[in-house]
């Protein structure tokens, strides 16, 4: 009952945080929402910050699991497709934090993710990069991402394949 009560507060803090913003959701509206006292929430979540955390580290984790699981010489189309499910899977979360810039402060997430941008762009094209190839990667990369948040309600089948062929043409693939 308690791990059902607390995905259960996750839900709904996902969902107002991605409408509302983090800093303009009070935890006594989440509360409500559920219909549970505040008690009953600081019970499973001591702060905001803790629910938030909790929200935000299982991109965090899949993210670095895919990043690291990612072989060189990965064939380019398959390391994009790929890039975009493990995104894809995430995206209220990252719509909640484009909505909120702060949010990337949460597990110090800005850094991580231009981090994994940066190994996923020598995968794709190698360590020795030209100016023109890293504009071109980080086109790529951070287009699949932002398809995930421009169209975060559209069917995943109707927005994978033009994102990833949007990408691979970035890179200059056909």
């Amino acid at each position: 009952m308690s791990s059902d009560t607390k995905a259960r507060i996750q839900a709904v803090a996902r969902e107002l945080f991605a409408q509302q913003g983090v800093q303009n959701t009070s935890l006594r509206q989440i509360s409500e929402r559920l219909g549970i006292t505040k008690p009953a929430l600081y019970y499973h979540f001591a702060s905001r910050d803790d629910l938030v955390r909790s929200i935000v580290q299982p991109m965090v984790d899949d993210c670095e699991r895919f990043v690291n699981a990612c072989e060189p010489g990965i064939e380019t189309r398959r390391l994009l497709e790929d890039y975009f499910d493990v995104i894809w899977k995430h995206r209220e979360i990252i719509v909640m934090v484009v909505r909120e810039m702060s949010t990337l402060a949460y597990l110090d997430l800005g850094r991580r993710m231009f981090e994994w941008r940066r190994v996923l762009i020598c995968l794709l094209i190698g360590p020795e990069l030209t100016q023109e190839q890293q504009i071109r990667a980080t086109v790529a990369l951070g287009g699949l991402a932002d398809c995930t948040v421009e169209y975060a309600n559209l069917p995943l089948e109707e927005v994978k394949p033009a994102a990833v062929e949007a990408a691979a043409a970035a890179l200059g693939l056909k």
